[in-house]
């Protein structure tokens, strides 16, 4: 890893740091995408050495608030992306943010950050992984059904552009998962292997594959 890995806008923002400093500074942070999946606290353990090399650019303090988040450090990772929110001016990851006060047991919370006027701000792709987040607010506060309706989109069926593809996929898991927790049966349920896939008729049409 030579830090040259990285992404040129990050690049371009560790241009105010001292030619070592950035480069190492860069090395961590391909570091924390390279484990961020495998082995998030590993890639936590990374964002904090960044962090502390670099704590006043913006794209440390998200990368250290990203690693904390998927490694389960809540209070850490509102605190660091709350700080890049504050150097950037960027709300992209508010749902994130949002996810954390899940985390942390404080679902109300989590549906205020979700009626901000910051919320409005986000593209499609920002409103859909913010209405996951909502649901699972409503399903924390034993609000099922309201779950089940935030949910119903017009992604659940509707083509989308190739970037939304994977988050349409979370979608409709999400979906199913709020119909199970509301006492409904999913829209399609697993098949065993090798198996058709079994329609569930509920009322409701099911997906078609794309």
């Amino acid at each position: 890893m030579t830090g040259a890995e990285l992404d040129k806008d990050v690049r371009r923002d560790l241009g105010a740091l001292s030619s070592d400093n950035a480069t190492e500074v860069a090395r961590h942070l391909v570091m924390v995408a390279a484990l961020l999946d495998e082995d998030p606290q590993r890639a936590l353990e990374h964002a904090r050495v960044a962090q502390r090399r670099a704590g006043r650019v913006g794209a440390v303090r998200e990368a250290a608030g990203l690693a904390a988040y998927r490694a389960g450090q809540y209070d850490e990772a509102l605190r660091e992306l709350r700080t890049a929110r504050r150097i950037t001016g960027s709300q992209v990851h508010l749902p994130v943010m949002a996810d954390c006060e899940r985390g942390l047991g404080r679902p109300e919370r989590a549906l205020e950050a979700a009626a901000s006027p910051e919320a409005a701000r986000l593209d499609r792709a920002g409103q859909l992984e913010l209405a996951m987040v909502v649901a699972g607010a409503r399903g924390d506060l034993g609000q099922h059904d309201a779950a089940v309706l935030v949910l119903q989109l017009p992604e659940l069926d509707g083509r989308v552009p190739a970037d939304l593809a994977e988050t349409q996929d979370r979608l409709r898991e999400a979906y199913d998962d709020a119909l199970v927790a509301a006492g409904r049966p999913p829209r399609r349920r697993a098949a065993p292997a090798g198996g058709p896939v079994e329609e569930v008729d509920d009322g409701v049409v099911s997906w078609e594959e794309e």
